[in-house]
């Protein structure tokens, strides 16, 4: 029996299970900073650990390849807090009520990453083509990375003006929220609350990311096991991590552009896979490097505050 649960998929399931359990129990009890940073560590200690177990068992070239997707993924999944400071804040949902929503939706993430991961690695090892329009998908990533900010912003607040409307082909919106509550009913009639809305938002931004860091950790390895459970610890990471960079995201302006290079970094290996072999060492000094540097520019380097005009 033990050996069975230490096989790598039940070792790996039951150990996000537990994790997971324990974040339910006690995770969601406060939002601020200190409670939000001690998650968010726990989680990624979780991780490293984790790797630490895939070296001690599958070897030193596996470790590194989960190391190395695991990092490009927690860099990438900064860009998702991006968002969801948007989303929040034209919804005006409280911070005591974001737990539940970023519960579920990375609930939702989970299972549709799954899906997407398993299909992309059919595709990689059955047709060799798919590497130009997954690397296609990179580049189209990076650029929205360096240029797509504000398309965001406008396309978030036209989201959340429109709700009543393209929501509402589906269900009734209303602009009143009732707690954390996902429905309520009104005149004997379901009608969904802003909190419903933002997990919709939320849910339809992260296919989009996944468009983007699925290809992007298929190129660092094509092994189910280690872009899944890279993946995941990633994501499972992500409310906590959420609630730590809420209010400083803003500062960290260069990162975006530093994540842009970084897939055009991984586009580059994926295309030239069978002229140039990077090693995956490598290609973790590389992403780990780029992270840093943005964000030492950042800080070095602060955004101007907007100067508002005299009267």
């Amino acid at each position: 029996m033990l050996e069975v649960l230490l096989q790598p998929w039940p070792a790996f399931f039951g150990l996000v299970i537990f994790l997971f359990a324990i974040d339910l129990l006690f995770g969601s009890r406060g939002n601020d900073l200190r409670t939000a940073a001690l998650w968010s560590a726990i989680w990624v200690g979780a991780g490293l650990i984790f790797g630490f177990w895939i070296w001690a068992t599958q070897g030193g070239d596996v470790a590194t390849a989960y190391y190395t997707a695991y990092v490009l993924e927690k860099s990438l999944s900064i860009d998702n807090v991006f968002v969801f400071v948007l989303i929040f804040s034209e919804l005006r949902i409280p911070a005591d009520q974001q737990h539940r929503v970023l519960l579920m939706g990375i609930i939702g993430a989970l299972a549709m990453r799954a899906a997407m991961i398993w299909l992309g690695v059919y595709l990689l090892a059955r047709f060799h083509w798919v590497i130009y329009p997954f690397a296609a998908l990179l580049l189209i990533a990076a650029l929205r990375l360096l240029f797509g900010e504000s398309a965001e912003r406008r396309i978030v607040k036209d989201s959340c003006a429109a709700c009543s409307t393209w929501v509402a082909w589906f269900i009734p919106v209303t602009p009143m929220g009732e707690g954390q509550r996902f429905l309520l009913r009104e005149s004997g009639k379901l009608v969904a609350t802003p909190m419903l809305v933002a997990l919709i938002l939320i849910e339809t931004t992260d296919l989009i990311f996944a468009l983007d860091s699925i290809p992007a950790v298929l190129a660092i390895s094509r092994d189910p096991y280690v872009v899944y459970t890279s993946n995941i610890f990633a994501m499972l990471g992500l409310r906590a991590l959420y609630f730590v960079l809420a209010n400083v995201v803003q500062r960290f302006h260069y990162l975006r552009a530093g994540l842009a290079v970084i897939l055009c970094f991984v586009a580059a290996k994926m295309l030239s896979t069978e002229a140039i072999d990077i090693p995956i060492g490598l290609s973790l000094i590389v992403i780990v490097g780029i992270v840093l540097i943005a964000v030492a520019a950042s800080l070095l380097f602060p955004k101007p505050e907007r100067v508002q005009a005299r009267s």
